[in-house]
């Protein structure tokens, strides 16, 4: 097995004993950069001469006996949405392309403190605002596993990346499912943080974060594996002062019923067969693993997926047509006029009174969480959807805007959610998305280890035409 096959947690031990070098590393994971990035654009910003330097150093500092991160020389690619110094913070906006960061964003600074080796910058639609990845400034980013189906957005880049090998661990961001969704899309596992757990601060804002982004804007890691993501969370997790919204809660909560409330064809919401099989499939092994499994009605899902407009869509949207002139991106315009003349956007009372009642579906969900600690329910009503659908008029950008809605409860409610793959249908993978109680990220991933022994790791693999 080559080097850039093995998952972070293997690789950082055996960088960790000395039987492979950062460098040898960082030289494997930038030779399978080289060999299959320019099929798929998953990284749009090489960093191969900076990799081998902080590689180098890191060789240099393990001889020297000085303490090891707990990723110490592994290969990882970040979003380019985060600060990273010497690096464009572009957004995937034309106009953000020399927007040079002067330092570290939060979550940067943390990968960087715990070892991590920058081989790369992913790909993400403009302002991460859409469930398909391309750009006018970056191009499109294809799906490794097939051309025609979406790599998901907007942390397209980081799950295309991740599922071809190129790094071990993925920086994602994720405000509307832009971690779950693409690790769905791509076969692999993504972790959507609860509101609080990762900073996301970034020196280059000029502006305060809307409250949108305050209540549902977190970052996340996406991975080949449950472990690395669990490795990854403890890097990501630690405190900066810099962001008002971290939270010093402990990685590991108190423990829980071992109940799981098994959600794949809610009432209201139409699911494919293949997609709730999926979930049935991953109840049935964390039955097999002594959990309780019970299928039942999610409380007043559908109800919480529409908030995510009123909240998070009325602050974007207030001088829409100045947004889009702006940013001159007909991909975007497409899908963000679609959604606003479908959905309307709230006045302040409608504004206001979709906030109150965030606070009150909140309320119903935590009562839920003490009978049923996990959730597992689908992360798409379809198997898949093509790509780039959401640029083929309002019926696609629509049809798109459907497919996202099981991923819109987690940011609307501040929860965790992970994705893990379940099952295939058409030669595409298929998943399940895991949700637990604020905090309770530790549940998530004790279900996802469950059902990843029984499903086994698919990736990486090489991209297809």
């Amino acid at each position: 097995m080559e080097l850039w096959q093995i998952d972070a947690t293997e690789l950082a031990g055996l960088i960790r004993a000395g039987k492979v070098s950062s460098v040898e590393a960082t030289t494997a994971h930038l030779r399978r950069l080289e060999a299959v990035n320019p099929s798929i654009n998953a990284v749009v910003r090489v960093l191969a001469d900076e990799a081998l330097d902080q590689a180098r150093a890191a060789d240099e500092a393990q001889a020297r006996g000085q303490p090891l991160g707990l990723l110490h020389g592994v290969p990882v690619t970040t979003k380019i949405v985060a600060d990273q110094r010497g690096c464009p913070t572009d957004n995937g906006i034309v106009a953000q392309k020399d927007l040079i960061a002067a330092e570290d964003g939060a979550v940067v600074a943390n990968l960087r403190r715990g070892g991590a080796i920058f081989i790369g910058r992913t790909a993400a639609p403009a302002l991460s605002m859409r469930a398909m990845t391309s750009s006018v400034l970056h191009g499109l980013t294809l799906n490794p596993w097939n051309a025609q189906v979406t790599c998901g957005g907007s942390s397209g880049g980081a799950g295309a990346a991740v599922a071809a090998g190129i790094g071990a661990i993925a920086h994602g961001s994720d405000i509307g499912g832009s971690i779950r969704w693409p690790a769905y899309c791509n076969g692999v596992v993504g972790l959507r943080t609860s509101l609080g757990r990762v900073s996301s601060y970034n020196p280059t804002n000029r502006v305060a974060r809307s409250l949108s982004s305050q209540l549902m804007a977190v970052s996340g890691p996406l991975a080949r594996s449950v472990r690395d993501l669990r490795l990854a969370l403890e890097v990501m997790a630690a405190g900066d002062p810099r962001d008002g919204v971290w939270t010093p809660a402990p990685l590991v909560g108190p423990p829980a019923p071992r109940r799981v409330a098994l959600a794949p064809a809610p009432a209201d919401i139409p699911v494919h067969p293949a997609v709730a099989q999926a979930v049935r499939d991953a109840g049935r092994h964390l039955q097999a693993a002594g959990y309780q499994v019970e299928e039942v009605e999610l409380p007043h899902l559908r109800e919480v997926t529409e908030l995510w407009t009123p909240i998070g869509l009325t602050p974007l949207a207030l001088d829409l047509p100045a947004l889009l002139a702006r940013i001159n991106d007909p991909a975007l315009s497409n899908f963000l006029t679609a959604w606003v003349d479908e959905k309307g956007i709230a006045d302040l009372p409608g504004y206001l009174a979709a906030l109150a009642r965030r606070d009150s579906l909140l309320t119903a969900w935590n009562s839920f969480f003490e009978r049923y600690p996990i959730i597992v329910m689908p992360s798409c009503a379809e198997p898949s959807l093509p790509a780039e659908l959401d640029t083929q008029g309002r019926e696609g950008a629509l049809r798109t805007l459907e497919g996202l809605r099981f991923q819109l409860a987690c940011p609307v409610l501040g929860l965790p959610g992970l994705a893990v793959p379940v099952g295939q249908h058409a030669g595409q993978p298929l998943g399940v998305q895991i949700v637990a109680a604020r905090f309770r990220e530790d549940l998530c991933l004790a279900a996802a280890e469950v059902i990843e022994a029984h499903e086994g790791v698919r990736t990486p693999i090489d991209p297809q035409g």
